[in-house]
């Protein structure tokens, strides 16, 4: 990773993109992408889509999806404390404690969430932490000074945590869920064109909004350009860490090498190609079971139009929804790698069908 990666990987991550909120993030990235590409799609609720080779009939998608997990404020009491709901998966029992910012249009009002000291709860009938009693705190005495900040019900809410590195090997923060997977599919388009690699093909590199709240961006973009193969990125839960069950969860390691998911909405020939590039290339991976849907913008793509030919190539991850998401530098660098690999051999207008007439 050189400066002008690193760069872009820093402010990009840095940078809130809340679901349903992702705009900023967005410009980001299209601002750092837009020397690989030859021209942009941009859809209604704010998906990115850079193109290269436009005019090719036959249509790949490398994706990922932009936005992050947040807070939206669903109550204000009249002593000038704030209730949430969730807005995607967001963890009620990491909040307490955690600073957080409000995005109003006066801009950020700082707060925090509050908590009981632990001298006043140690008792047999200690509450934990629920959707109940959780509450953030922005220093206001009422409910008047609190909307004077411009903070109001819908208001969204994102924890407050930077991006850092852990023992050289690791990168540290919130929303690496999945950025990080806009960060990689941006690093396929920037090495692709460094290499002079001009597909027959036209490739999509595509930064979804949404997923978090049901994979609703990948599709809207996927009947947009309505595409005859996908390769999806996403995170899968490392499951080394303690209180994983392997049994239940699979064994996935951080460091080992992208986790390459095996299930309905994954196209065996496809995948089938990608290990093959994987095995060729000497690039290690993982495999993952999925019982139905991968969970991920796999399932949008594969399950679109008359149906697509999709895989998901996921990056192992330590502590998913929370703010010290945890993942190796080296299995970031692997998952670019086997993208641009897979993408460098794919013959145009590969027929991925399991049955030809």
């Amino acid at each position: 990773m050189d400066k002008k990666s690193k760069d872009f990987l820093y402010d990009y991550l840095n940078n809130a993109s809340p679901t349903g909120f992702e705009s900023s993030g967005q410009k980001i990235w299209m601002k750092y992408v837009k020397p690989y590409v030859d021209t942009f799609i941009t859809d209604t609720y704010g998906t990115a889509v850079g193109v290269i080779n436009p005019k090719a009939k036959y249509k790949v998608v490398i994706e990922a999806h932009a936005d992050e997990i947040s807070w939206f404020v669903n109550y204000i009491t009249d002593d000038g404390y704030i209730y949430v709901r969730r807005n995607g998966g967001s963890d009620h029992q990491i909040a307490p404690s955690m600073r957080v910012n409000l995005h109003t249009k006066k801009g950020i009002v700082n707060g925090v969430f509050g908590w009981p000291a632990i001298h006043v709860r140690l008792s047999d009938k200690e509450e934990p932490p629920s959707l109940k009693n959780i509450f953030i705190d922005v220093g206001c005495n009422n409910k008047e000074e609190v909307e004077k900040l411009g903070v109001h019900v819908g208001t969204v809410i994102t924890f407050v945590d930077q991006l850092t590195e852990m023992n050289k090997d690791f990168l540290v923060g919130r929303a690496l869920d999945n950025r990080i997977g806009g960060f990689m599919i941006a690093e396929v388009a920037r090495r692709l064109r460094q290499k002079k690699f001009k597909p027959d093909f036209g490739l999509y590199v595509v930064n979804s909004v949404q997923e978090e709240i049901g994979l609703r961006g990948a599709q809207m973009i996927a009947h947009n350009i309505k595409p005859n193969l996908a390769i999806v990125t996403d995170v899968t839960h490392d499951t080394c860490s303690p209180m994983y069950d392997k049994k239940q969860n699979g064994m996935v390691k951080t460091g080992s090498g992208p986790a390459l998911t095996t299930g309905p909405a994954v196209h065996n020939n496809v995948l089938d190609m990608i290990i093959d590039t994987a095995e060729k290339k000497k690039i290690p991976f993982q495999r993952v079971a999925a019982t139905r849907a991968t969970g991920t913008d796999t399932d949008a793509f594969a399950y679109s139009n008359a149906g697509v030919a999709s895989a998901l190539i996921s990056l192992p991850l330590k502590y998913m929804h929370t703010t010290v998401e945890t993942a190796h530098k080296d299995d970031i660098e692997n998952v670019i790698k086997l993208m641009m690999e897979f993408i460098m051999q794919l013959p145009d207008k590969h027929d991925f069908s399991y049955l030809k007439a």
